[in-house]
């Protein structure tokens, strides 16, 4: 460490993961304006935060199953801390945003623009639904991010038209709710054909199309649906879709 130096505490790192989940993979720089806010936060130059940020994506798993590399001098708390967060997806993302919040002088509802009136005023049922609220608002910005605001499916980039797809479904693994890995960034209506089983993605990425829908003549079938039957889907640039995942999808969601 270099005279003046001051070793990342663990909440630094946890609010340094919290934006590498947001940041798509090309913008992990000291001149990227959300890399510059944090930094000031932290009373950190933007060149240690994005420094940091790139760290963590030597760490990234996804991105070392596509031979990418990040930064060689990682230190034995940044994997600790790597390793903590994405294990406990279910809680450290919600974690990293009340951290955040503390750190701008705000609440969590208001950073992440949770209406007041939307909520009931006190007690634990607000506390849940704020705590839901939140964690589907970072879950829908690290998979838009992760994909660049781009449908895997259509190609599609404006990030209007796009959720954040769960592969397996939000209500049957809470686990895995907020893990990357269990989302896509698709299109609203491929996204219901993908909840209902008419389209699904096999663990080697590649779209198939139900027979349901194959078998209608129609051309707006066809258009919509399959032309798309076993293309590649645009992959994203890192927390690839969990091939076990897409395989627990294939055998019972799919209507084969």
């Amino acid at each position: 460490m270099k005279p003046g130096q001051r070793l990342w505490t663990r909440d630094e790192l946890i609010l340094a993961i919290n934006l590498y989940c947001k940041l798509p993979f090309g913008r992990l720089h000291r001149l990227n304006p959300e890399i510059i806010d944090l930094s000031i936060l932290l009373n950190r130059t933007p060149n240690s935060v994005a420094y940091k940020l790139v760290n963590f994506a030597s760490l990234d798993p996804s991105l070392k199953e596509r031979d990418i590399k990040g930064a060689v001098n990682i230190s034995k708390l940044d994997k600790e801390i790597w390793n903590e967060f994405y294990n406990h997806w279910d809680i450290l993302p919600y974690e990293s945003e009340r951290l955040l919040a503390t750190l701008k002088h705000t609440t969590v509802e208001r950073l992440n623009d949770i209406p007041e009136n939307e909520l009931p005023r006190e007690g634990k049922v607000k506390e849940q639904l704020v705590k839901t609220r939140v964690n589907q608002s970072f879950f829908r910005s690290s998979i838009l991010a992760a994909y660049n605001n781009t449908c895997c499916i259509t190609g599609i980039k404006h990030s209007e038209l796009l959720v954040a797809g769960h592969i397996r479904p939000w209500g049957i693994d809470e686990r895995n709710r907020l893990n990357p890995r269990n989302g896509i960034a698709i299109n609203s209506l491929h996204d219901k054909a993908f909840e209902i089983g008419y389209i699904t993605i096999t663990p080697d990425y590649h779209i198939k199309i139900s027979p349901i829908l194959l078998k209608e003549t129609n051309q707006h079938s066809f258009d919509f649906f399959g032309k798309f039957e076993n293309q590649k889907i645009i992959l994203p640039s890192r927390f690839l879709p969990d091939r076990e995942f897409l395989k627990y999808h294939n055998e019972e969601r799919f209507k084969s």
